[in-house]
């Protein structure tokens, strides 16, 4: 008996019309420029057909990703949700075409802020000398999954839980928390700190990335002033200037002695856990090896 095996169809086919990778390409263009005026130069189409090539995604997925009431193009809840997902397949995809692919692309490291603290060199310098065809490359990315949402990245340092689909995770280590000040403030006096002693001081805070908020103190115990900055070399900038204090892990000091902050034990801020992460299956072949790399080197 002969039974006949139908093609397969992707989900991006509609009988209508196919979305194709140019849809998510333009969407995300889109979203990251905020302007449909902007991405249409930077993709170089005119403004109407982007627009059109916008609308039909929207129509594909029968959802509005895109806030068009306002001066600003602002991503609905449903656009963001796709972006990142977006992001990730377009990376996929780009992956899987890159005629270096198959060749030992580097493998790509990503952390929001210090990496691994003084961790990193070894890291570095034990995965050079263990694998001398495949490159590590060391990527800070200022947003809270460290680029792995968007597919920048193959393995992500993470401070932070993250809620992405396939994505597996494994604790690395803890950091003590450290109380930084500028390095001409009275408190420099003191070998040790408590979240006390900083209320009466602006407090520096990484609002794009950082894993300090006003929630460490008790409530109505907190600084009364924050000064939000958007990453560590601002974070760093405000305290060396006398502008407010901070709160970090000991991995910042590690990575960024500086005369102008002093560093003191903070004895009363739990301390932060540090996460490996990646998408499964594993965008890199690398991936495995590098993560029981990293274990034997904090383990060390």
């Amino acid at each position: 008996m002969w039974v006949r095996v139908m093609p397969v169809r992707l989900r991006l086919c509609f009988p209508v019309m196919t979305v194709e990778l140019r849809h998510l390409r333009a969407f995300l263009t889109i979203a990251e420029e905020g302007s449909i005026t902007r991405a249409a130069g930077r993709l170089r189409v005119t403004q109407p057909a982007l627009s059109r090539t916008l609308r039909q995604l929207e129509d594909h997925l029968g959802i509005r990703l895109v806030d068009r009431s306002t001066h600003h193009l602002h991503l609905t809840p449903a656009g963001r949700s796709l972006r990142d997902r977006a992001a990730a397949a377009v990376a996929a995809v780009d992956d899987v075409l890159d005629p270096g692919y198959a060749a030992g692309r580097p493998l790509r490291l990503g952390h929001a802020w210090s990496a691994l603290g003084g961790h990193t060199v070894t890291l570095l310098r034990r995965w050079r000398s263990a694998h001398p065809d495949t490159p590590l490359e060391l990527l800070r990315i200022d947003d809270r999954t460290a680029g792995l949402a968007r597919g920048a990245v193959d393995v992500a340092v993470l401070r932070q839980p993250v809620d992405l689909p396939d994505v597996r995770t494994v604790r690395l280590l803890t950091e003590p928390r450290l109380a930084t000040v500028p390095a001409d403030s009275p408190l420099v006096e003191r070998a040790v700190l408590t979240l006390a002693d900083l209320i009466d001081q602006p407090i520096a805070v990484n609002t794009a990335t950082g894993t300090t908020t006003l929630g460490l103190w008790p409530a109505g115990a907190a600084p009364a002033t924050v000064v939000p900055v958007a990453n560590t070399d601002d974070w760093l900038a405000a305290i060396s200037a006398g502008r407010a204090v901070g709160v970090t892990t000991s991995a910042t000091a590690a990575m960024y002695p500086t005369p102008a902050v002093a560093y003191r034990p903070l004895t009363d801020a739990p301390e932060v856990t540090v996460l490996l992460a990646w998408r499964h299956p594993p965008r890199h072949p690398g991936v495995a090896d590098l993560v029981a790399l990293a274990h034997e080197v904090v383990a060390a």
